[in-house]
């Protein structure tokens, strides 16, 4: 049995992973859904001070409360920030990190660094209050808005990263467009340090390509 956390994209909660999750389980996995602060259920939380560092604080909450050791961490989208920035400061309990068609962030940079112009056309149409990101129209209808500090502050990291040595990114091939994780994809295929997988599904593999993740999930549970 591994634990695996799976951590979501903005504007979803933990219900995204719902599917994959019980497929995991019925394999014999401990599978640890999370919502990040101010979305989905805990969207009462939503303020101009949740930022990038209180959604790390979040999953390394997790990971201590749970007593999570050796666990994969897989973050789909934006949560490719928080994967990243929470096995920074606990490297001692993740053994693999899974970026599911997600950002791969160095030290210093924000989402917003990383993301596409279209990407950050989206990011600025905020609420009223401008705490937060609005859901695009096509999402699932239990998406809420998303903290916006969180897409601009900047991701600082220790070196504990470096103790991390199992990576793995899923590329989704089926963007309706240009996909924003193409030059991502491109660089990391050719480092031999990660494992690179190219998904026929859209930028939700959640849904799209369930039947891959759960195989790509296991094979990193199992490395």
């Amino acid at each position: 049995m591994t634990d695996i956390v799976l951590v979501p994209g903005m504007c979803h909660g933990g219900w995204c992973y719902a599917d994959l999750g019980a497929e995991l389980r019925r394999r014999g996995h401990r599978v640890l859904p999370i919502t990040l602060t101010g979305v989905a259920e805990r969207a009462h939380l939503l303020s101009g001070t949740v930022n990038l560092d209180t959604h790390i604080e979040d999953l390394t909450a997790l990971l201590a409360a749970e007593d999570v050791r050796d666990a994969v961490l897989a973050g789909h989208s934006y949560g490719g920030m928080v994967i990243t920035g929470a096995a920074d400061r606990m490297p001692e309990r993740v053994s693999a990190l899974v970026y599911l068609d997600a950002m791969v962030p160095g030290d210093g940079d924000s989402c917003w660094d990383l993301a596409s112009e279209n990407e950050r056309r989206w990011y600025l149409d905020v609420t009223g209050d401008g705490c937060a990101t609005r859901p695009l129209p096509f999402f699932d209808p239990r998406a809420t808005p998303h903290p916006l500090a969180s897409v601009l502050q900047p991701l600082r990291l220790t070196g504990g990263l470096e103790r991390v040595r199992r990576r793995t990114y899923a590329y989704a091939t089926g963007w309706d467009g240009p996909s924003p994780f193409t030059a991502t994809y491109e660089r990391l295929r050719e480092d031999p340090a990660w494992r690179v997988f190219a998904v026929d599904g859209g930028h939700n593999l959640m849904r799209d390509a369930p039947d891959d993740l759960v195989r790509i999930l296991t094979e990193s549970a199992g490395q």
